[in-house]
């Protein structure tokens, strides 16, 4: 039996639901593909063919070694957060060793470069490589690059190869999220890369609110958008913080408006509006969000909020990371965030005042419609093969040892930590190419919370007996640092996780309609139309008309908003 099916029998045997699909069986006559049958996630054994992986008679295609090893190239885009033990270095480390010893490939980096954001000298380096055709056998790009690459037919079609070396773990890990990832990497019914996936699901907003300020003040949990205005104005004007000033706010709001701490993605989906995201309007065509009646309806609340002064009024000026020191200070009451608020900046509050707690809620309503939070699409990046490459297994070999070392069946506490977080080391960033399940903070919460239950660990994996440490080191008394604390109001029983389980459960979190890359009139007319968005939003909240809505959207419209809306749903008929 898998991993993940013994977690969820012991998992229903306490009530709780959890609906993570076995990646493969396993018994005693067959090799598990899934794994490679050693505590590494991969089987040394090889057959002395120079591809045992592509042998007839391999039983590992998952994870069969090379031998003679292999090489193959790529490039590498890293950032200031990548460190190193002494004497290691991308070129060299836990990671690179244990795909030589495990796998016989090692890697060639044709470049190394640092600078990792949107636009910044990683994706430009990539983009003089794909300009002048100096291309690796493995080439990581964003959607736009691998749209380029494929339409210059520069790209091998991974179809067979995914399906005959992909193992049954990265397959299910793939299509944790949905079908989208996937089908994002996919041209004319052919997949030409693999996604590096994330999770849809942790960016879900919430609600995170001092409660002990509602016990303070005698005041109920919020069950309804009524119920959080009301909050929100005791907040600000019933002296929470029991100075006897007038100096706390309600609502947390940074200049930004969407994104980072502070932003008010939720508060807007309550209203059933939903800035910035691709979605399916009346007559089952794409619209953009941002431009919707409900909008208009968000923001006059939020007009409202700010006039009342339950609003930073200088919140036009400052970022997520202002308003979370306004937040840490003890100053504001109610934050529209995500999960993992409680570790940044929430535990800062704790920090200062160890009698502060906060909750989390789910954003309910404003109206008797169910509210639906929206979500990100959680891949940014691709793995492609140029064609002709030698081994394009080799992707999908390394792919399947990174999934099968973090949350496999053979790997242990001692190998996840050597290869993934300890001492200090994020070893995790070190492989070139790698996918997260979506489900895995969800699994680390569902997981750990029957633990503290049965007392029983023996089902956890070595994250998940990692968190359940800190956060029962924490509940016992035996280390009280306000880190556990906060993992504690994440993992919990009482967690964040408990609103995201709520979300997936009830199947309301709202995808975007639009995955692909950017369209033409995207890449010259967006940025332009996202700026004048922010511009306008403001000043509407800030006490210009609501009125300037209409005018808003009708320029978005005139200017570019149309070509762009029209491009999207081509897009949608054709994919």
């Amino acid at each position: 039996m898998s991993k993940i099916t013994r977690w969820t029998t012991i998992l229903m045997l306490v009530c709780i639901m959890v609906f993570v699909t076995a990646c493969s069986g396993k018994n005693n006559e067959k090799p598990d593909s899934s794994n490679g049958g050693d505590k590494a996630g991969v089987n040394n054994t090889d057959s002395g063919s120079k591809d045992n992986a592509a042998s007839a008679n391999e039983p590992e295609p998952f994870s069969g070694k090379f031998d003679p090893p292999i090489e193959i190239s790529t490039v590498r885009i890293v950032n200031d957060t990548y460190k190193y033990p002494e004497g290691d270095s991308i070129e060299s480390n836990v990671w690179t060793k244990t795909i030589m010893d495990k796998l016989g490939i090692k890697i060639k980096n044709k470049w190394v470069v640092s600078g990792d954001q949107p636009g910044g000298q990683g994706e430009q380096k990539m983009n003089v490589s794909i300009a002048s055709g100096d291309l690796p056998d493995f080439i990581p790009v964003n959607a736009k690059q691998l749209k380029q690459l494929q339409e210059a037919d520069e790209l091998m079609d991974l179809t067979e190869v995914f399906e005959k070396y992909g193992s049954p773990f990265l397959k299910e890990v793939l299509n944790q999220d949905g079908p989208n990832a996937l089908a994002s990497a996919t041209f004319d019914g052919k997949l030409m890369a693999i996604p590096n996936t994330g999770s849809s699901m942790d960016g879900a907003p919430m609600i995170w609110m001092r409660s002990d300020w509602l016990k303070k003040l005698n005041l109920p949990e919020p069950k309804t958008m009524a119920d959080v205005l009301a909050i929100s104005e005791a907040f600000t004007t019933q002296d929470p913080d029991g100075n006897g000033k007038n100096d706390t706010y309600g609502i947390a709001l940074n200049k930004d408006l969407y994104g980072g701490f502070a932003d008010m993605t939720g508060f807007m989906n309550a209203y059933h509006a939903y800035p910035k995201q691709w979605i399916k309007d009346a007559e089952g065509n794409i619209a953009y969000g941002s431009i919707q009646p409900e909008m208009k309806t968000a923001l006059a609340v939020l007009q409202d909020l700010y006039k009342k002064g339950q609003i930073d009024k200088e919140f036009g000026v400052k970022d997520g990371g202002k308003e979370a020191e306004l937040t840490a200070s003890g100053k504001l009451g109610i934050e529209f965030g995500t999960m993992s608020n409680p570790l940044w900046p929430l535990v800062d509050t704790k920090k200062n005042d160890p009698n502060a707690e906060w909750q989390s809620y789910a954003v309910p309503s404003a109206d008797d419609q169910p509210m639906t939070p929206q979500v990100g699409f959680a891949v940014g990046q691709y793995f492609a093969v140029k064609k002709g490459a030698e081994h394009p297994e080799a992707l999908l070999k390394i792919m399947n040892l990174f999934v099968e070392t973090g949350w496999g069946e053979s790997t242990t506490p001692e190998n996840y930590a050597a290869h993934f977080t300890s001492d200090g080391f994020e070893y995790h960033k070190y492989p070139p190419f790698l996918a997260w399940p979506s489900r895995k903070n969800l699994d680390i919460h569902l997981h750990v919370s029957a633990a503290i239950d049965s007392k029983d660990t023996s089902a956890l994996n070595p994250e998940e007996t990692d968190n359940y440490g800190k956060i029962m080191a924490y509940l016992e008394g035996s280390n009280k640092d306000p880190l556990g604390w906060a993992y504690d109001k994440v993992f919990g029983k009482t967690g964040s996780f408990v609103i995201i389980n709520e979300y997936v459960n009830s199947d309301r979190l709202k995808m975007t309609e639009f995955f692909g890359a950017p369209t033409p009139a995207m890449v010259e007319k967006e940025s332009n139309l996202q700026k004048r968005e922010l511009e306008v939003f403001t000043k509407i909240i800030m006490g210009d008309s609501i009125d300037n809505f209409d005018k808003f959207v009708a320029d978005w419209k005139k200017l570019g908003g149309d070509e762009i809306t029209a491009e999207v749903n081509e897009w949608a008929k054709n994919k």
